[in-house]
């Protein structure tokens, strides 16, 4: 250390000095600017870009609860499609039964009128039988009746005893 005072020369410092001061105004007016313009810049470019990211962000978050608004509307929409086609199915049910217990009464009610005609029809060929068979019996009864000369005299006596005359 004592040669380093020895060696000290107060010429030489004040010129390093100098040299040093006119280096930083150099350096303040050619290099400094630059150099805090490219940071401010490098700054800026980094905010913006946290700026970007940030509205990004809520970009995100409105596109979110879009979709999930949209997706709602869309879950709402088929639930109400659903319940209008369950509605459609039981009406189309319900009138195909209607149809069909309209369709069954006709034909209940066109077979007991079948039914009653055929009937009718039934009982008239057989009264018209029994009245047939009823002549034939009283034909043949008769007959054997008036076959006999005595017993037509009889049976004539008697019909005159039952008819009074006015």
């Amino acid at each position: 250390m004592d040669q380093l005072l020895n060696d000290f020369s107060p010429g030489l410092f004040f010129m390093q000095a100098i040299i040093l001061l006119i280096l930083i105004l150099l350096m303040r007016k050619f290099a400094w600017k630059p150099i805090l313009n490219s940071l401010q810049d490098r700054e800026e470019g980094i905010q913006g870009a946290l700026d970007a990211a940030e509205e990004a962000k809520k970009e995100m978050q409105n596109l979110k609860s879009d979709n999930e608004r949209i997706l709602n509307e869309a879950r709402a929409e088929r639930d109400g499609m659903l319940k209008e086609a369950r509605q459609l199915k039981d009406n189309m049910i319900a009138d195909a039964k209607s149809e069909a217990q309209a369709e069954a009464d006709k034909i209940v009610a066109q077979a007991q009128a079948t039914i009653a005609s055929e009937k009718k029809a039934a009982i008239a060929e057989l009264k018209n039988q029994v009245a047939g068979l009823s002549v034939e019996i009283a034909e043949k009864v008769v007959r054997n009746e008036l076959a006999n000369k005595d017993k037509q005299l009889e049976l004539v006596e008697s019909m005159l005893g039952e008819v009074t005359l006015n």
